[in-house]
């Protein structure tokens, strides 16, 4: 899944509509990604463990699953700079909104981890998956999309903790990112 690409986002072009679906967010209203005007940075990731309880089968083993908490704590540190450019930045996984929200209130996002629960966008945009243990997840990308269109695709991502800043200097903000306290560009 990190490294090199095995083709599975070469069907996702610049300039396509996003499917207008509507997902339950962490902050208890529904979202398309088709109806959002302006920049939305939306990256996608497969899954979030809790701390003390055990990752899924094999998970160890699955090139690019391991990564999702330095991932959302990424674009939290740069969520001002995000703010800055007008670019709304959304997390998505196929996990529970219920689920979701103890990942937004351990990391203390400030924007909204997305549900695709039922798999309706990835089956929508045919977005690239993996399963282990029996169960399904999204593999690890992110969409730019610019009026419910996509502008750009990043798949795969190699590093999921540097890929914020990525984004950044893809959208022309890293100098003018507001970074916590002790961060570092």
């Amino acid at each position: 899944m990190a490294g090199v690409s095995d083709g599975g986002v070469e069907h996702l072009k610049r300039g396509m509509r996003m499917p207008d679906i509507a997902l339950p967010t962490t902050a208890g209203r529904e979202v398309s990604f088709a109806g959002l005007r302006g920049m939305t940075i939306l990256y996608c990731y497969p899954w979030t463990g809790r701390p003390g309880l055990p990752n899924p089968p094999d998970w160890d083993n699955i090139p690019g699953a391991h990564g999702s908490t330095p991932q959302a704590e990424g674009f939290r540190d740069l969520h001002a700079g995000f703010c800055q450019v007008d670019a709304a930045v959304f997390g998505l996984s196929t996990q529970s909104t219920a689920y979701q929200h103890e990942l937004v209130e351990r990391l203390a996002l400030p924007f909204e981890i997305v549900s695709d629960e039922h798999f309706a966008l990835q089956r929508a945009l045919a977005l690239p998956v993996f399963t282990t243990g029996g169960v399904t997840y999204l593999k690890r990308l992110t969409l730019a999309v610019k009026d419910g269109r996509i502008e750009r695709v990043y798949y795969p991502i190699a590093s999921p903790a540097a890929h914020s800043r990525e984004v950044c200097a893809w959208l022309g903000m890293i100098d003018r990112s507001d970074l916590r306290k002790g961060g570092r560009v």
